[in-house]
């Protein structure tokens, strides 16, 4: 089975009723109709959200728990969950799973996670066709603040303003 798996990365925080929760929804939603499965944190927020929108869509969806975490159950809408011990072996088989990477809004976890997976890329440890995708604003200021430090740091990063056109984004890699 070839898989094209996309790893979201995003707040376990949003609640049902957030922007970030229902773009999340539509992000996941829109990658499964493109026949992508998504891969993520499999827990609450915009986890639940990508992972609740790919499964309504009829999609795959991988959850990498971590055991280490008290409540290390996958949300409802995981078909295919990996646990993992630690959070830096959730991280890393997340990484590795991923054929692309979208990154929503998010605290220091999602930080992390956007950190780790621009660093690979820009030390060359990741493939050429493994786009960084941030969609929506939030990200803007940290990336305009790279930038200023190292311009060429941000050649692999790809600003999307909408679902839509972080799927497309995905699809022309």
């Amino acid at each position: 089975m070839d898989e094209k798996i996309v790893a979201i990365f995003g707040t376990g925080r949003a609640k049902s009723d957030d922007s970030a929760y229902a773009l999340a929804a539509e992000t996941g939603r829109l990658l499964a109709e493109a026949g992508f499965v998504i891969a993520n944190g499999g827990y609450g927020g915009t986890m639940l959200a990508a992972a609740k929108g790919a499964s309504k869509a009829g999609g795959e969806t991988i959850g990498v728990t971590c055991s280490a975490f008290k409540r290390s159950t996958a949300n409802e809408y995981i078909t295919r969950e990996i646990v993992t011990d630690s959070l830096d072996e959730r991280l890393d088989t997340l990484i590795k799973l991923g054929q692309g990477y979208v990154v929503l809004a998010g605290g220091t976890g999602t930080l992390l996670e956007l950190a780790k997976v621009w660093e690979l890329k820009n030390k060359g440890f990741l493939a050429e066709n493994k786009p960084i995708i941030l969609v929506g604003e939030f990200w803007k200021p940290l990336i305009d603040l790279i930038t200023a430090d190292d311009p060429d740091s941000t050649r692999y990063i790809h600003q999307a303003d909408s679902p839509e056109q972080a799927v497309d984004l995905i699809i022309d890699y």
